[in-house]
């Protein structure tokens, strides 16, 4: 069936999935050929996703000309042909994969321009950008896929990329475990989407998007197919996403390089789960108990998450705890069904923890070279380390105070106008069902808490005393322009980006939401509606909370109080608590992994492999042998009197038995 796109630019979206998987072979061969032709490997590592970034904004031009009310679907051939299974490996066109494929192309193309910079000095720096395209290829697989197993190859694509990149100096026993295990936990939630997937085959005999959604309407609503489908799709997501229970990864993650953090938050790996609960929204939206699970799992992670981001001093894992506070944020919006608002969030996210991250690796970078120049050891990442380095490099703090200022959901930052979405439409439903408000004010408080820790991390990395160390801050400079310019242009993004999807209250308002309504309208979620004035205090509520928990952290935080890392008193405490992260990690060793290496190893290795089958399969078969070969043995004597005995001794036994 033709669409309105049909002839135009989204008949080529597939290019956008080439030119990735072209650098990725490319720099594959370059790693393993010619490692040092690092000018080589920048060109294609960059000008690949560049060019499907290109690719991607002529599909979003296209898609804005035709408008169309259905996705236009491009087929490229038949995957697997199994009877009634017809799976076709084809590409989904429409409003929402049209803007995530800007978002993954755009950011990730500004990702890797850092990278040619951040990574120069690095001897894997062709290895690395071999799978940093991976990484963009099976992102993009997974937005555009037609079908859910064509997703789940984006799906599980993305997670071996993370294994791979999380682990990259896999020469240090911390980081090769850190890849295992976000490779591990993340197989528990794809688990929950393989088997969402053979239950939504067994009911509707299909699993491309158009006819799945299309038959969706035979399910009961709130009914146990529909509700256990929702909730095996959700427990993908977690995993995916890092929500409770399934988010200890992602902390770990921050042993990858820092442009490597920055795309897994900002742009691809932990948006995915949102993206999935946003794409099947005329499923959720048929599961309310689902739907109200996912809110609640959101907001209590957003929650949780942040009371943990307080008392971090690793700068990159004060970003990791938010990113997976944002992400609750994101999945209280989608379970409220306001499915344009969570996207809306996805977007302003990926453009401010962008940002945040790669300044944070600029701070690193220029830590990393103090150091290494008069020798000293210290950790780069504390921000008990830092301090003081808004004069040494100017533009990362202006640039990380935009970010941050936009995290902490600032008017008029992109943060705030995207936060504000998703608590009012929440606060909406409370009109419904009084819970919702319980969900918007764990909201507010999370808000506040966001605030603060933003401008903690402000605060005590470029603003008081100095504390690198005397020899070592003659040798803190500003990163190179390649490095600066991606952070200027996120920092400009983080300001503006609000614009997409203003309030109702103010002039153009919601037009992301407008755009996404061909594909979230299909849902059939009641609309929610607030009175100006009630939009106007909510707004009023918002900016209030944030500016006075910025305030607050002003007052409250003494930047001269603190001693380096390595002469600063343990944590004690709720601030000891909220440091390990609530001992959820230690608990997860003691009730899993540690069983299940008793069991490996007592019952597995030694029972099992060694006594059951190495004992008595393998050696025992073998002590049979031997035996019978020794009583052969006794018999072969060489003496005729002998065998003559025993031949008579045989024929008497055999006429005996035969009379």
């Amino acid at each position: 069936m033709l669409t309105p796109l049909a002839g135009t630019a989204a008949d080529w979206a597939w290019l956008a999935l080439v030119f990735p998987l072209v650098g990725f072979l490319a720099n594959g061969a370059l790693a393993l050929r010619a490692p040092h032709a690092k000018r080589a490997v920048s060109v294609i590592g960059v000008g690949s996703v560049v060019a499907a970034f290109v690719v991607s904004v002529a599909v979003w031009f296209a898609v804005a000309r035709g408008a169309p009310d259905s996705p236009h679907i491009v087929s490229l051939w038949t995957w697997i042909p199994a009877g009634p299974l017809r799976v076709e490996l084809a590409l989904h066109v429409d409003q929402l994969s049209a803007l995530m494929l800007l978002v993954v192309t755009g950011v990730g193309s500004l990702i890797h321009l850092y990278s040619v910079g951040y990574m120069g000095a690095d001897p894997g720096y062709a290895r690395y950008f071999s799978y940093l395209n991976l990484f963009v290829l099976f992102m993009l697989v997974l937005v555009l896929g037609a079908s859910f197993p064509v997703m789940f190859i984006g799906w599980e694509g993305v997670g071996l990329c993370s294994y791979l990149l999380i682990g990259f100096w896999y020469g240090d026993r911390a980081n090769a475990d850190a890849g295992k295990k976000a490779f591990i936990m993340n197989r528990i939630g794809d688990a929950g989407f393989i088997l969402a997937m053979c239950l939504l085959w067994w009911q509707l005999r299909s699993l491309d998007y158009v006819v799945a959604f299309e038959r969706a309407d035979s399910l009961a609503a709130g009914g146990t197919i529909v509700t256990g489908a929702t909730l095996l799709l959700f427990l993908g997501a977690t995993g995916k996403s890092a929500q409770i229970p399934l988010y200890t990864w992602l902390p770990d993650a921050m042993a990858g390089p820092t442009p490597v953090s920055a795309l897994i938050h900002a742009a691809t790996m932990v948006t995915a789960g949102v993206y999935l609960v946003a794409r099947c929204g005329v499923l959720f939206a048929l599961a309310p108990l689902t739907s109200a699970i996912v809110a609640g799992i959101g907001v209590l992670t957003a929650l949780v998450a942040a009371t943990i981001a307080l008392t971090q001093w690793d700068i990159k894992k004060v970003l990791a705890y938010s990113t997976i506070s944002q992400l609750g944020y994101m999945f209280l919006g989608v379970g409220a069904g306001a499915y344009a608002a969570g996207i809306f969030h996805l977007t302003t996210h990926a453009f401010f923890k962008a940002l945040l991250f790669l300044a944070a690796g600029s701070v690193i970078h220029a830590l990393h070279h103090a150091y290494d120049a008069t020798g000293r050891h210290d950790d780069p990442q504390d921000m008990r380390n830092m301090g003081g380095l808004r004069e040494k490099l100017p533009w990362t703090f202006a640039v990380m105070l935009v970010g941050a200022l936009a995290l902490a959901g600032a008017p008029p930052f992109a943060g705030f106008v995207s936060k504000d979405g998703i608590l009012a439409t929440a606060f909406a439903r409370g009109h419904d069902a009084p819970l919702w408000y319980v969900y918007w004010g764990i909201g507010i408080v999370t808000a506040a808490l966001t605030a603060f820790y933003s401008m903690r991390l402000v605060r005590y990395t470029f603003l008081g005393a100095n504390r690198t160390g005397e020899a070592e801050r003659s040798h803190l400079r500003e990163v190179p322009w390649v490095m600066t310019g991606p952070l200027v242009l996120l920092a400009l993004l983080s300001v503006v980006g609000g614009a997409l999807n203003l309030p109702a209250v103010l002039p153009r308002p919601e037009l992301l939401a407008r755009w996404l309504e061909p594909v979230t309208e299909a849902a059939h979620v009641p609309a929610v509606h607030l009175s100006h004035a009630t939009e106007w205090a909510l707004l009023g509520v918002g900016a209030v909370v944030a500016l006075a928990a910025i305030g607050a952290a002003f007052v409250w935080l003494k930047p001269e109080t603190l001693s380096r890392a390595s002469q600063a008193p343990p944590a004690t405490g709720i601030a000891r608590v909220s440091f390990r992260g609530y001992f959820v990690d230690d608990l997860y060793n003691r009730a899993v992994v540690r069983p299940c290496v008793w069991l490996a190893r007592r019952v597995l290795w030694r029972g099992v492999d060694d006594g059951v089958i190495d004992g008595a399969g393998v050696n025992g078969s073998a002590w049979i042998a031997r035996g019978f070969g020794r009583i052969g043995s006794w018999l072969q004597t060489g003496q005729l009197g002998t065998y003559l005995t025993v031949f008579v001794l045989g024929v008497i036994l055999v006429l005996w038995a035969v009379r």
